[in-house]
């Protein structure tokens, strides 16, 4: 590295951090190589913190706030937090606000959650949050559009890192193992900008005409949330790896008593903050913890990089990869962490393929199954996620389908023992899947690779004040109340009285599809969403084919044959996704913050060139 020497950066103390039993400790400084203009150890950089953990939503963070509040009581090392949207697209539990007004919600829940584990600096980098999806590439799409460069997300991650000077970054695991593809992008583009920050020729605007300096940071952690290891005050004991690549996973107990909150755990801590996340329904969460302290879990991390110990798993090569997991094998390669991709790719179920038939006569879209309307056969909704229904009168479903002429009719038979929240049909039918909903999911060709090219309604059966079912579109290929967006759709609900459950019939006509309908082809899915609670959060979901991501993954969903229908021609329509994201120079949190650092809003460049007169 041209001009630069040996050297620790800043204090010996804090030049070496390593996980020894799950807990981060401090030893000598190693021999790295730094830039040599850092040579003050008493000069405090109030941009700088020693963890740096990097998440796509604002609440990406929570279930690591036991661990990052314990570094920061011992042996006291700060944590900042990148947070890339805030989280526009996701629901809210307390009000109708969406979009931008939403983000700015969002925010405000974000640092008063952080500030429980004496988290000060959250940097946003103002991209969109669109609604779930399963893949990475998508949100890459979305995250960089025009006129951004495709790398304009990473550069700016590298430009914070290069700014902040962590030793240990944490970020969100980058595999896409039936999870959110935002989260996924997100771990993906830690490591390649936990890679790139210590390359010169990485962005080198950033240090030729910004001035910054080069970083190299010394460790790289992901979240593991699905990882099952032990329990207990010796959980972080364990020598625990990763089942899928043999990289070692660390723990931290969330048990551990808080120095700085007499009589409470890390785990209450966390919970409190959890709770502050109102938007996304965590403040219905109980107050306290009443788990046994040796049942409380540890917070794993698997160890992804560490630049003293480089790991070299063993790699698995798996054939056959659909094009969502071969861009990801292609990914870690580049990444030179082949491992990561292995066992990527999950084992599909076979394709089922139900015959719909068509009927002479239109059935009438009242809610209830007349007389051969329906003469297929019922499709039962299995537990896909969630809580476990609690008998046939808690919950349970069955679909039916017919066609006639162009028009794709269906029928949901809801088994139901209490009412979730009414939605106000007017203003606030949209995220359906915060209270009692049926969803109905078509791919018109069955080559999705994400659900942008596909139709997905959501249906409220009941809506505030009795003023009866709603529908709207949500993560497919065009977004809003039906009325606007699937015109010709229509619906119809019938609920018990005394209550026990209800059905909901639709009428979806396959030109309101995306694309021309392949009668072969065309895949589908049926879901149930059962609340049970007034607090618009959902608590069971079924669904006709329960695997995977099953409102997400095309590729999961089973096959419609139209036997006799000849779709006219038509164009395939390109998708329109949400762009609207808050922006920090709005935020007066964040712009007090960045006057407090140094550190630009939205991870922008240091000293912009002056715009042209």
């Amino acid at each position: 590295m041209t001009g630069s020497k040996p050297r620790c950066a800043l204090p010996a103390a804090l030049c070496t951090l390593g996980l020894v039993g799950g807990a981060l400790t401090v030893t000598a400084c190693a021999t790295r190589t730094e830039p040599e203009t850092r040579t003050s150890s008493t000069k405090v950089d109030p941009a700088h913190t020693d963890v740096l953990f990097i998440g796509a939503h604002p609440d990406d963070e929570f279930q690591s706030l036991a661990t990052f509040g314990q570094w920061g009581e011992s042996p006291g090392l700060s944590t900042g937090v990148v947070t890339i949207t805030r989280g526009e697209g996701g629901g809210n539990a307390s009000g109708d606000q969406e979009g931008a007004d939403l983000g700015m919600i969002r925010e405000d829940e974000e640092r008063k959650a952080v500030g429980r584990a004496d988290i000060r600096n959250v940097f946003y980098l103002d991209k969109p949050d669109f609604w779930y999806t399963l893949s990475a590439p998508l949100t890459t799409t979305v995250w960089n559009r025009a006129p951004q460069t495709p790398r304009d997300t990473l550069s700016r991650l590298v430009r914070l890192i290069r700014a902040t000077t962590p030793h240990k970054v944490v970020t969100m695991d980058p595999r896409p193992f039936n999870q959110h593809g935002s989260h996924q992008e997100a771990g993906r583009l830690a490591v390649e900008a936990f890679r790139l920050a210590g390359d010169r020729r990485a962005f080198p605007e950033q240090i030729e005409k910004e001035k910054y300096e080069v970083w190299n940071p010394s460790q790289l952690l992901a979240q593991s949330w699905g990882f099952k290891g032990p329990v207990g005050s010796t959980c972080a004991k364990a020598k625990s790896t990763d089942p899928h690549t043999g990289l070692p996973v660390v723990g931290v107990w969330t048990g551990t008593p808080s120095t700085k909150h007499p009589g409470k755990t890390w785990a209450q801590i966390e919970r409190d903050a959890a709770r502050d996340y109102v938007t996304q329904g965590f403040g219905s969460l109980p107050h306290t913890v009443e788990t046994e302290p040796d049942r409380l879990p540890c917070e794993w991390f698997t160890v992804l990089a560490d630049r003293d110990n480089p790991p070299t798993p063993a790699v698995r090569e798996q054939s056959g990869l659909r094009p969502l997991y071969a861009g990801f094998r292609d990914w870690a390669r580049r990444m030179h962490m082949p491992w990561l991709a292995n066992d990527a790719q999950p084992s599909y179920p076979a394709h089922s393929s139900t015959d719909i038939p068509e009927v002479a006569k239109a059935p009438v879209v009242d809610g209830v199954a007349g007389p051969d309307e329906y003469p297929g056969p019922k499709l039962e909704l299995t537990h896909w996620e969630g809580k476990e229904c609690k008998g046939e009168r808690d919950c349970a479903a069955a679909a039916e389908f017919s066609r006639h002429g162009g028009d794709l009719y269906a029928v949901v038979h809801v088994t139901d023992d209490i009412k979730g929240y009414a939605l106000d049909a007017a203003g606030d039918c949209k995220r359906h899947w915060r209270t009692d909903a049926v969803e109905i999911d078509l791919d018109p060709q069955g080559r999705s690779d994400d659900t942008s090219t596909t139709f997905k309604a959501g249906v409220l059966p009941f809506t505030k004040g009795g003023k009866g079912p709603c529908a709207e579109r949500d993560g497919d290929n065009r977004q809003g109340p039906a009325n606007h967006n699937a015109p010709g759709m229509a619906v119809a609900s019938v609920d018990t009285d005394p209550y026990k459950g209800y059905s909901v019939e639709a009428k979806i006509p396959l030109a309101d599809l995306p694309a021309p309908v392949d009668p072969e082809r065309l895949t589908a899915n049926v879901l149930l969403y059962d609340s049970d609670t007034q607090d618009k959060t959902g608590k069971t979901r079924l669904a006709w084919s329960p695997y995977g991501s099953a409102q997400a993954d095309p590729y999961v969903w089973r096959t419609l044959r139209l036997p006799g229908y000849v779709p006219p021609p038509g164009p395939t329509r390109p998708a329109e996704i949400p762009q609207d994201a808050a922006q920090s120079a709005k935020s007066k949190a964040s712009v007090e913050q960045a006057r407090r650092t140094g550190v630009p809003l939205a991870g922008g460049p240091r000293n912009p060139p002056s715009p042209t007169p």
